[in-house]
């Protein structure tokens, strides 16, 4: 969990005194709740109500977007809707959870991703001092087991190499950029099944995990993400193991409540009740729900970041990817950023290619990763090895322009410019993008050089930007770069 959790992008909430001296402006607090609150509020909704893992403080222009968070929140946790911070409001707030943003109902993953294998290893790489090796062995062997006694999925324990799921007690920043912030808080994280990082599973070393009720019950917490590493998101169901909120189970006689066994047999099929595991009763495979996809075609459609990568165009948006040769005027079908990307996970804000040396860079947050195509070249690292000022906590948009070898970064109305050849940012920058790209209006998404002109993507538009007219040339709709 962050609590719980598959990995989220870390927070990045800037609360200034310009901003605190416009906030009773933009929401209406209740009669109970405090400042303190109205800033508690703000970080459990950037956490788990933003979908970009975002800046919800920078982007609040009005009480709407808080108060509509809120009662989307409300509504999850079967809360009066009231889009106010009351006090029921702001105790499901302040309780121990995980960090998988919240969906109703059991639900798998988005492009649902899963093992394409029934037999999976799995090896604990670091232990924790609060526990013996033995009790650690014990809480995750029971955790795997909850979920192999209801579909036929089995796991091997390894001492050695790389196992499907590595599980490990990390402290701060661990290398994943996901770090720990000590006790209570973020109790674990889990990744989503897939290559690499897929399914593995870290706890925060800081907690004092424990076999029974005092503390954190190491058994709780392992079972809930591994339900994460084999692909299933939350639950609405309070009494589900996958629900958000830290609550004790007891380890021994565990079964897995309706709710839990219908989401992991709706990706793994069912195990027939046997001698063996007489506590899961047989549950009918339901059939599993369509992924949601966005419709391409819809006038409000919008990207999050595009790229070249080799001779292929990468569009991408929430949770998806779209794939397609840069000639190609047919409709092409999105792929799971996961399943492509798993360190990824999801909602990239910016992308591009270097070609001349084969490498790519994928930005969230202030953390940026390097491939070289599909493969991840190490962990990820931060964007101020670019030489960004320090308020520079995220990059709406990025272009690589070939010829001059050089890379623009957009970040709200200015961009900068990097020098590839010298691995530096060039000076007197930032500038307005307003006053460098003549027709470029509103936020840039995502750009992307193809053919010597820059695709600007703003929205629902697409901008064609011809360098020699210093001027836009041609406008389309974003979606008709995917077939729409």
């Amino acid at each position: 969990m962050e609590l719980f959790g598959l990995l989220r992008p870390p927070l990045l909430l800037l609360i200034s005194l310009n901003y605190s001296a416009a906030a009773p402006a933009l929401f209406a607090l209740s009669q109970t709740s405090s400042w303190r609150d109205f800033y508690t509020a703000q970080e459990y909704l950037d956490k788990y109500y933003t979908p970009k893992g975002g800046h919800l403080v920078g982007e609040i222009t009005s009480g709407d977007s808080m108060t509509k968070k809120v009662q989307q929140m409300q509504a999850f946790f079967g809360l009066r809707v009231t889009g106010k911070l009351d006090y029921s409001t702001m105790d499901v707030i302040k309780r121990p959870r995980c960090g998988v943003p919240d969906i109703a109902n059991y639900r798998l993953f988005p492009g649902e991703p899963k093992w394409k294998k029934n037999t999976l290893t799995y090896r604990v790489k670091k232990y924790t001092p609060s526990l013996s090796h033995a009790e650690v062995d014990k809480a995750v062997e029971m955790g795997l087991k909850a979920w192999s006694a209801a579909a036929p999925l089995n796991f091997v324990k390894t001492t050695t190499g790389e196992a499907d799921i590595m599980i490990s007690f990390e402290n701060g920043d661990h290398g994943d950029s996901y770090p720990f912030d000590g006790p209570r808080g973020t109790l674990a994280h889990a990744f989503a099944p897939g290559e690499g990082l897929g399914g593995d599973t870290h706890f925060d070393n800081a907690e004092k995990w424990t076999m029974g009720m005092n503390g954190f019950n190491l058994f709780t917490v392992a079972a809930h993400e591994f339900g994460h590493a084999l692909g299933l998101a939350h639950s609405a169901d309070p009494s589900a193991l996958m629900y958000p909120t830290y609550k004790y189970q007891h380890p021994f006689g565990f079964q897995l409540p309706k709710d839990d066994v219908k989401g992991i047999q709706a990706l793994y099929g069912s195990r027939l009740t046997s001698s063996r595991v007489p506590q899961v009763p047989h549950v009918p495979v339901p059939k599993p729900p369509a992924p949601t996809i966005p419709d391409h075609c819809d006038s409000r459609f919008s990207f999050d970041a595009v790229t070249m990568l080799g001779k292929e165009l990468l569009f991408f948006k929430d949770r998806l990817f779209w794939r397609r040769e840069t000639q190609l005027k047919a409709s092409v079908q999105p792929l799971s950023i996961g399943s492509s990307f798993p360190q990824l996970m999801s909602n990239v804000d910016a992308a591009y290619e270097v070609p001349n040396r084969g490498v790519a860079y994928f930005f969230k947050g202030p953390h940026y990763w390097t491939t070289r195509g599909f493969q991840f070249l190490g962990p990820p690292r931060t964007i101020a090895d670019f030489g960004f000022p320090r308020n520079v906590l995220h990059i709406d948009a990025a272009v690589h322009l070939k010829d001059e070898k050089k890379t623009l970064f957009f970040i709200g109305d200015e961009y900068y410019s990097f020098d590839e050849v010298k691995r530096k940012m060039e000076n007197d920058f930032p500038k307005s993008i307003e006053d460098e790209f003549s027709g470029i209006n509103g936020r840039i998404d995502a750009a992307v050089e193809v053919n010597g002109f820059i695709y600007f993507f703003s929205g629902p538009k697409a901008y064609k930007y011809d360098r020699e007219k210093e001027d836009v040339v041609h406008i389309v709709k974003s979606g008709s770069w995917v077939g729409c």
